[in-house]
């Protein structure tokens, strides 16, 4: 049994076949095929924060898969009223095949891990995004090719997609330029010795960005920090990705985000809208790649012909 709990958990080669996998899952939806290897399956989603891309991607992934889900909220379990999270673990996962959560700190879901019986997936924490960055690969694969030898240019805070491009940058041998504002830097706890070779750090977004194949960014302020969102505005206003600082990337660069995005704040308008986003396409592989990862998880390698 795997877990998929931040993205050095698998290793280049179990990705290699999950964008293959995700690649013939996402043809079979665009031809209306029914695939339904997990049917009578159940995924058990589990909302400490919120979310629209999250909650929707898996949901209508397990359907599609033949599987069904259950939505959970911290109120409505009794993890609200201090149940311990190892308690919850042994009991949900022995009623569902597949457990997603979305939660805060890191630890929360590794102790959840660490009881249950079946897979668990990490939905979003504080220090991990790595399904978000799993559909990001995926996306640039279909639209440039390999991204080993690129170069992808982070602008903004050192936060939890940051960490985990970081995660990637040393399992695809790409590397990975990151601006942030003094002060909002990556947590160098979370970076391992063999990362630290892939990172480039720049006080100047204009020189992390040059000659960079992908460009991507996300809100200044993140769920749960919006007690600093004045705050954030003025630290981050140099932090813009807008079309001059595009323009520093290598002429075929890519923007990605993994929304929301705030026009106007981290990108601008005609950034986000113009010829060099792939943020809609990146949005939607967030349900093709948790396809196959869900697939992966519960199934193990299969060929195209056994999970149909």
């Amino acid at each position: 049994m795997k877990h998929f709990l931040q993205f050095s958990d698998f290793t280049r080669q179990e990705f290699e076949y999950l964008f293959e996998r995700t690649h013939y899952i996402k043809a079979l939806f665009k031809s209306y095929t029914i695939h339904h290897p997990l049917k009578d399956r159940m995924l058990a989603m589990v909302f400490e924060k919120q979310s629209t891309r999250t909650r929707v991607s898996f949901e209508a992934g397990i359907h599609q898969l033949g599987g069904s889900s259950i939505n959970l909220t911290t109120g409505e379990t009794q993890l609200g009223r201090g149940e311990p999270i190892e308690d919850v673990a042994r009991v949900i996962s022995r009623m569902v095949d597949l457990v997603m959560i979305r939660t805060y700190d890191q630890s929360i879901i590794e102790k959840f891990a660490a009881h249950s019986r079946v897979p668990v997936i990490n939905g979003l924490t504080n220090q991990f995004h790595p399904c978000q960055i799993l559909a990001d690969i995926f996306t640039y694969i279909e639209h440039r090719g390999s991204i080993t030898g690129k170069t992808v240019a982070w602008i903004g805070d050192g936060n939890n997609m940051c960490s985990t491009w970081l995660q990637a940058a040393a399992i695809f041998d790409f590397e990975l330029h990151v601006a942030s504002p003094e002060g909002y830097a990556i947590n160098q706890s979370l970076i391992a010795p063999y990362e630290s070779p892939h990172l480039t750090t720049y006080s100047d977004p204009r020189e992390a960005v040059r000659g960079a194949d992908l460009v991507t960014t996300d809100v200044w302020t993140s769920m749960g920090f919006e007690s600093e969102t004045d705050e954030r505005k003025r630290d981050f206003a140099a932090f813009q990705v807008d079309r001059d600082m595009m323009a520093r990337a290598h002429p075929q660069a890519l923007f990605m985000h993994c929304l929301p995005a705030h026009r106007g704040e981290e990108v601008s308008e005609e950034v986000l809208e113009g010829a060099q986003s792939v943020v809609w396409d990146e949005a939607e592989n967030r349900l093709h790649a948790q396809k196959a990862l869900m697939e992966y998880l519960i199934l193990g390698h299969v060929t195209p012909q056994s999970a149909s």
